[in-house]
């Protein structure tokens, strides 16, 4: 076993990077070590639905630093090595290959895992996108696929099925909601989302459920929905939403309810923090835990806890905010969209594909969309600051005279 020394990050995506980064830029000297269980360099995740998927980009481009900024980090990183358990108690984690290692500090940023159903797993031509390496296998067999079924119409299956399409394949998107991303978007933008997609050709089956998959000679074939009738497929993407890798975390002392649960410091136990995607975070202002899997939120939550881990005592309070493109337009979301809330267009005009849009519950703004007007929505997005800001800290006792 190591001696305790210095920071231990485990998890190599972005957030983790994040978290060295803002150590060493901080002034922080001591040792740090970036564990990953992937055995490349910290790559973006973003790009591959999109730049990716599509062959727009090279994969050395999703590669978040050069190795010469990496190399000046002065950190040590073990990649292609897995964290298999944490001792919170006395910050130990051990790897997959036995190794034992001891830092003052430990800072989970583990991500997420893409979940798996049953039933939708097992045959060739059925597909999962999580990791770089998914990418190139799912862009491989796009390029010779005819019919593609994306089950799962959130965020991510939007992304693919929009990417898909554009390469040329004949797409259907389905999943249980009534238009695409209306979790995220509510009612009124998931149907303009719908109209988009189906303008170009994708063929959406909304409010459906699959069941499995029909298969012939170890080969998808095609996918069983309820009710009756199989949608044909040469390849299927499962794009079913995805969980936090914190099965490693079982018996090592940290509180795990859908994430790593974190003050709003993003402090899980003594000396014992969380970053990004697995992290489940008090939100002072809103006064309950956030999860938030957004890549800005992850790297803006590290840069705090490495400020915490210094001592600066700072809260994660922000906007939550996302970001997607689909068939030539940016959707971003500033805040959290209510089941109650009401959309009101503030600027621009749906009918022209530029707009932004605020949503209103019990007379407070909770959240801004903008459709391709990037800026206007930042802009937008200074309503929530109150919402959204953290209290100040109680005034000091006024000194004795």
């Amino acid at each position: 076993m190591s001696t305790p020394s210095g920071v231990l990050v485990v998890g190599a995506g972005a957030a983790g990077l994040a978290v060295v980064e803002g150590l060493r830029r901080k002034g922080y000297r001591e040792r740090i070590t970036l564990l990953g269980e992937e055995a490349g360099p910290p790559y973006d995740r973003p790009p591959l639905s999109k730049q990716v998927l599509a062959g727009a980009w090279e994969t050395g481009r999703t590669q978040l630093r050069t190795r010469d900024v990496l190399d000046a980090l002065d950190a040590e990183f073990l990649l292609g090595e897995r964290a298999s358990a944490l001792d919170a108690a006395t910050r130990t984690v051990r790897t997959a290959s036995g190794t034992e290692l001891k830092a003052d500090a430990v800072v989970v940023a583990t991500g997420l895992r893409a979940r798996r159903l049953p039933g939708l797993t097992g045959p060739a031509g059925v597909h999962v996108l999580r990791t770089l390496d998914d990418a190139t296998r799912l862009r491989g067999e796009l390029l010779e696929a005819r019919r593609v079924v994306v089950v799962g119409d959130g965020v991510l299956g939007a992304e693919i099925a929009a990417t898909a399409r554009l390469m040329g394949s004949e797409v259907t998107l389905t999943g249980p909601q009534a238009a695409p991303m209306r979790a995220q978007l509510g009612h009124e933008a998931a149907g303009l989302l719908a109209a988009l997609h189906t303008g170009h050709g994708v063929r959406l089956r909304p409010d459906t459920l699959v069941e499995g998959l029909e298969t012939s000679e170890g080969r998808v074939t095609g996918v069983r929905v309820a009710g009756g009738g199989t949608i044909p497929a040469d390849l299927v993407v499962a794009a079913v939403g995805s969980t936090p890798a914190t099965g490693w975390l079982a018996g090592s002392g940290l509180d795990l309810e859908d994430g790593v649960v974190c003050d709003s410091r993003c402090r899980a136990a003594d000396g014992v923090y969380a970053a990004g995607d697995v992290a489940r975070f008090h939100h002072e202002a809103l006064g309950r835990s956030l999860r938030l899997e957004n890549r800005t939120s992850a790297t803006e939550q590290a840069m705090v806890v490495a400020a915490n881990i210094l001592g600066e005592d700072r809260p994660y309070s922000p906007v939550p905010y996302f970001w997607t493109d689909q068939l030539g337009v940016k959707i971003q979301v500033y805040g959290l969209p209510t089941a109650t809330a009401t959309m009101h267009v503030v600027e621009g005009d749906p009918a022209q594909g530029r707009f932004v849009a605020r949503y209103d519950d019990e007379g407070r703004p909770v959240a801004v969309l903008g459709w391709s007007m990037p800026k206007q929505a930042r802009l937008h997005r200074q309503h929530l600051l109150d919402r959204y800001a953290p209290a100040p800290p109680p005034a000091s006792a006024a000194a004795p005279r």
